[in-house]
């Protein structure tokens, strides 16, 4: 049986309050964790160590310090930007379900002294975060006019507007139940969560909502989620949320296929969206198209980097993916192999259409820096006319003040001053 020399963990975050998004730029609104959240992130943790980190685990990664961390073999992500105080919080409660406290973290000082961390031996691993709102690896849709483009084209589609007029009628009976907020197709993510979010903590709307009401809901959110979040073409701007977060798990893959780098572990904390797009760049919703949908709180995509016994020298990659806490991990094919890819056909197929820049990512999304920031090529446009405009006016204001002085002037005539030197005559 083949060693798992490393693993790769895209974890969504667990239960949140109510999370609104803007239905044509996915400008995000504030949310926050909840304990039901936390949880489902450390169920998801206790799981993952029981998983990858026990001796007696088959799929135990070789070489890891299972019971007191050590940080050059973990590297955690946490998604900012939208969502982002839920996910870190989210982040924070997987690890310690992943490495709990233990009495043995513990130091001893020079007069003999022994000190165990607070909590009974609580592990603290460093946790890494894009600055809020400037996250474009974990959330590079936001700001980027071709993603904006994409949606209105998606809701222009006839496939979309077929399926919005066969959702009509389910649209108007929820009408009571989000309280007036647009009953639309294209507003369906938000009524989903809304309703999700009642649903989970909210007794008396749960007394009320009529069955049926949310796996309706929930199926036009997912419709409409994995429209906005894939693409035709795999480097298309539709699968940005996955290209982004690719450049991460990419250059994870060849650090730990190299013997020398000491990294074991990858979690990266995030939200649902890079899901959607790496399953279908990943064309793994083709043999499973239950994957085109948004996955639970709480639900795992891991790629275990494997190596066979001697003399099998190449890596190979297994996919699994757990739907929520509820399930445990399943494997997955990917680019319609029958089983594991070797890792250097999963970088050879993938590693053009990855974003591992700024620079990639503004050309992506048809933006670039200048004097004003980062901005739209048209925006750019109309910022340089309205300035060149501006310039322009000021001319002709200044040219009209100089015409009325002169209008004012007497003829210029020369005068003899007390000291005899020339001068103007003014009025």
């Amino acid at each position: 049986m083949p060693d798992v020399h490393g693993v790769l963990i895209i974890a969504r975050n667990g239960d949140r309050t109510e999370f609104y998004q803007d239905p044509y730029t996915y400008e995000p609104s504030d949310t926050e964790s909840t304990p039901l959240g936390a949880v489902e992130s450390h169920q998801l943790g206790s799981y993952l160590r029981s998983t990858y980190l026990n001796p007696s685990s088959p799929s135990q990664i070789k070489g890891i310090h299972a019971d007191l961390v050590q940080n050059d073999q973990v590297i955690v992500h946490a998604k900012g930007g939208g969502e982002g105080n839920a996910i870190f919080d989210s982040a924070i409660a997987a690890l310690q379900g992943l490495f709990p406290p233990n009495p043995n973290n513990v130091i001893e000082l020079a007069n003999g002294t022994k000190v165990v961390t607070p909590l009974g031996g609580y592990q603290y691993i460093p946790v890494e975060m894009a600055p809020s709102g400037v996250d474009r690896a974990l959330e590079p849709w936001t700001e980027c006019p071709a993603f904006e483009q994409h949606v209105k084209t998606v809701y222009a589609s006839q496939g979309f507007k077929e399926t919005a007029q066969s959702a009509g009628h389910f649209f108007g009976a929820v009408r009571d139940y989000v309280f007036g907020r647009p009953t639309t197709f294209e507003n369906a993510w938000n009524i989903y969560d809304f309703m999700n979010s009642q649903l989970t903590h909210n007794q008396t709307y749960a007394y009320r909502l009529p069955p049926t009401f949310i796996e309706q809901a929930h199926a036009y959110a997912s419709y409409h989620e994995n429209a906005i979040f894939s693409d035709k073409e795999t480097g298309g701007i539709g699968n940005i949320a996955g290209r982004t977060i690719l450049h991460t798990i990419l250059h994870s893959l060849q650090r730990i296929t190299f013997d020398e780098d000491p990294l074991r572990l990858l979690l990266l904390e995030t939200s649902y969206h890079p899901f959607i797009s790496l399953f279908h760049m990943m064309e793994m919703v083709n043999e499973h198209p239950q994957l085109a949908a948004i996955p639970n709180h709480a639900s795992a995509l891991a790629f275990e980097i494997l190596r066979g016994p001697p003399p099998e020298l190449r890596e190979f990659l297994r996919v699994k993916f757990k739907n929520g806490t509820n399930e445990d991990f399943q494997t997955y094919t990917t680019f319609g192999h029958k089983g594991d890819i070797a890792v250097t056909e999963f970088l050879y197929r993938l590693e053009n259409f990855a974003i591992s820049s700024q620079k990639q990512w503004e050309s992506a999304c048809g933006v670039h820096s200048g004097y004003f920031g980062i901005t739209s090529a048209a925006e750019s446009t109309n910022m340089l006319l309205a300035a060149f405009s501006a310039f322009l006016l000021l001319g002709v204001v200044a040219l009209s003040w100089f015409k009325r002085r002169r209008g004012t002037y007497v003829p210029v005539r020369e005068v003899h001053v007390v000291d005899n030197e020339k001068g103007r005559l003014l009025p």
